[in-house]
């Protein structure tokens, strides 16, 4: 049985050793205290799955001190024990946030069962935080440029309106990102988030994806089934590769829009949806209205307000931050070994094209971590697995000695930290000890950035 930590808060030491007694030889680390004061202490070190708290105590009682618990942390799993116990006080410590309410003397089997479900309880909500933390870190935008600093200000002001928006860029850039965050700066931030890729989905088939279809409506409709747009009722439906929607399509696509209202395939009934609409598209669709293949009006009613997103090429400062952002990810995906990429490497990343944008260089990122031999990710190795040839046109090479030939600040800070350290340890002849007191900095901290830049004694 896996040992959960369990806190018993109870100024009865007779009731404090039972339960220690219990609970620890069902192989639980259990601590006790003997008033809600020590309780409320001793809870931010102990952090317990699990705490038992009497409701009558002298000083601060069990409901006040239940109270302060959930205060200072909201997930807390208490069980309350009283042996003067009332269906009121019962409600009470519910309303308050106790998972349970037990009446002393306390049965040994109704206890266990109460800490099983307890414990089952606290296990599932660690497991729905660290599934958050993850799909909050998966939908990240990473990045400080200027170019992102500006669709951030955007999100920020377009999110709490209801306003339609369209984004655009190229493949890879984040448009998805882009949805996601509007979303969440939302006030449909706790409605469903659906999305539906147009291209990825047959032309005979969108329509029934989007607004659903009803038993016997076509060959293979077996039943009933709700639409994108029925789904995402209260929240937000972010159509990918809108510019791939067929003609017909957009034709429903645009009273949905203007009226609110989608009825499914085979349908006679339309039904009302309360549903916000972003879009994207790599498409110019100005173009594609030009060519006949895009309705006009259904571009006005999407392009309410428009945000594009950089491609990568445009924002090369935020390589740094990614390459860093991707290697920790997939490290601790477990999928390679932890790996720094030094200073050089960075920056023959930051001279690449990238027309895949940000998607590409996640993939490069792992397949470096892959393949590179060393502890670290070198220049040499960009080059050798990724290939010298990808730079960008007149991107030129940075010149060691002069970080002014760099072709990004990012790049010249780089350059400027890795040759003025170097200078530094031959003025005090590798001696790194000598040279950290003399730079005021850490020694650690020097070993690190030796290693990161990949500087070496030259020979004499």
């Amino acid at each position: 049985m896996t040992a959960h930590r369990i806190l018993v808060i109870d100024d009865e030491a007779g009731v404090r050793d039972a339960l220690k007694q219990v609970l620890a030889y069902e192989g639980h680390d259990v601590r006790v205290a003997g008033s809600g004061g020590e309780g409320l202490t001793v809870y931010p070190e102990f952090r317990p799955h699990l705490v038992f708290l009497d409701v009558k105590m002298a000083g601060l009682d069990g409901l006040d001190t239940l109270t302060r618990l959930r205060e200072l942390d909201p997930t807390a799993t208490v069980v309350m024990i009283s042996g003067h116990g009332t269906i009121a006080t019962a409600v009470e410590a519910t309303q308050r946030g106790a998972f349970d309410f037990l009446e002393k003397p306390l049965d040994s089997d109704r206890l266990l069962v109460t800490v099983r479900n307890a414990l089952n309880l606290s296990v599932l909500a660690t497991e729905n935080q660290r599934f958050k933390r993850a799909a909050d870190q998966a939908h990240a935008m990473v990045g400080s440029s200027p170019a992102l600093h500006g669709v951030r200000a955007l999100i920020e002001k377009v999110g709490p309106t209801a306003a339609r928006v369209l984004i655009t860029g190229e493949n890879g850039s984040g448009k998805e990102l882009v949805a996601r965050a509007i979303h969440a700066a939302s006030p449909r931030r706790q409605g469903p988030f659906i999305e539906v890729n147009c291209a990825a989905i047959p032309s005979e088939l969108i329509e029934s994806e989007l607004f659903g279809h009803m038993k016997g409506s076509f060959t293979g409709a077996f039943a009933d089934r709700p639409g994108k747009f029925e789904l995402a009722d209260g929240g937000t439906l972010f159509l990918d590769e809108i510019g791939d929607l067929s003609l017909p399509a957009q034709a429903k696509m645009l009273r949905a829009l203007q009226e609110g209202e989608v009825t499914r395939v085979g349908g006679a009934k339309s039904m009302k949806v309360d549903v916000r609409v972003l879009a994207a598209t790599n498409k110019d669709l100005e173009a594609e209205i030009a060519a006949g293949r895009f309705r006009e009006d259904l571009l006005y009613r999407l392009n309410v307000v428009p945000i594009v997103v950089p491609p990568l090429r445009e924002r090369a400062a935020d390589i740094l931050e990614l390459v860093a952002f991707f290697a920790k990810g997939i490290a601790e995906a477990a999928v390679v070994p932890s790996r720094q990429f030094d200073a050089e490497a960075v920056v023959r990343l930051q001279r690449r094209p990238w027309p895949g944008n940000v998607r590409e260089l996640r993939n490069a990122v792992e397949r470096l971590m892959i393949l590179a031999p060393g502890k670290s990710v070198t220049g040499a190795d960009v080059d050798r697995i990724l290939g010298s040839g990808g730079e960008s046109a007149g991107a030129g090479a940075v010149n060691p000695d002069d970080p002014f030939t760099a072709p990004t600040f990012e790049t010249f800070k780089l350059e400027a930290e890795k040759v003025f350290l170097a200078a530094k340890l031959r003025q005090h002849d590798w001696n790194v000890s000598e040279t950290a007191r003399a730079l005021d900095m850490p020694r650690s901290n020097l070993y690190k950035k030796i290693e990161r830049y990949g500087l070496t004694r030259e020979p004499s």
